[in-house]
């Protein structure tokens, strides 16, 4: 475990002060503050309504779904009970971007939010024609780049955002699963007896 913790401190560093910029700080922090970048999920909205139409409603109403159990867990569950302090307050020497956050380190609940977005999305649309693979790819590197940003403004450890971004994409998967379960046993089985009803 020692080890590992070093690693993941030497990572950290690496990503806090050795791979940053001046040119990339403002991006960074727009990145990670949902006040700044919140909009960009609008657009998200705007782009899944028009592609499914009516369907799209119930694909956001997964995307939400999803996204409310990703935030559970690494903010609900995992914070509370692992209790890891951030890299802010634990190391010197941190370049620190935005105001120190008081809430705990593991897991990162900016990771796994934006992974069971980008899941989601990539279940329903990574087959889909060719602008709709370039959503796909665009929302899958949007997510990495704000896990990335977590690291570079000096509140999270790598390993925090692995854990969030598995947590994101395991939450994503259980809740379509969950959906298409209900749906394959509950929803048809019902409408199909409605149909001999009528």
């Amino acid at each position: 475990m020692a080890l590992l913790e070093q690693v993941d401190i030497w990572l950290f560093r690496l990503l806090n002060l050795s791979l940053v910029h001046p040119a990339l700080d403002d991006l960074m922090v727009f990145l990670t503050a949902p006040k700044l970048s919140g909009h960009i999920l609008l657009l998200i909205a705007l782009f899944v309504l028009v592609r499914a139409g009516k369907s799209g409603i119930a694909l956001l109403l997964l995307v939400f779904a999803s996204l409310g159990l990703a935030d559970f867990i690494a903010s609900g569950l995992l914070k509370p009970l692992v209790q890891r302090i951030r890299p802010c307050f634990a190391l010197d020497h941190v370049r620190l971007l935005i105001n120190q956050p008081h809430s705990y380190s593991f897991a990162s609940s900016h990771a796994a939010n934006a992974a069971s977005v980008a899941a989601m999305l990539w279940i329903f649309f990574h087959r889909g024609v060719l602008v709709e693979k370039l959503f796909t790819g665009i929302i899958i590197f949007y997510a990495f780049a704000i896990a990335f940003s977590r690291a570079y403004t000096g509140v999270h450890y790598p390993s925090d955002l692995l854990a969030g971004m598995i947590i994101g994409i395991g939450s994503a998967a259980f809740i379509y699963l969950f959906f298409s379960w209900v749906l394959k046993n509950i929803v048809q089985p019902w409408r199909m007896r409605q149909n001999r009803v009528d």
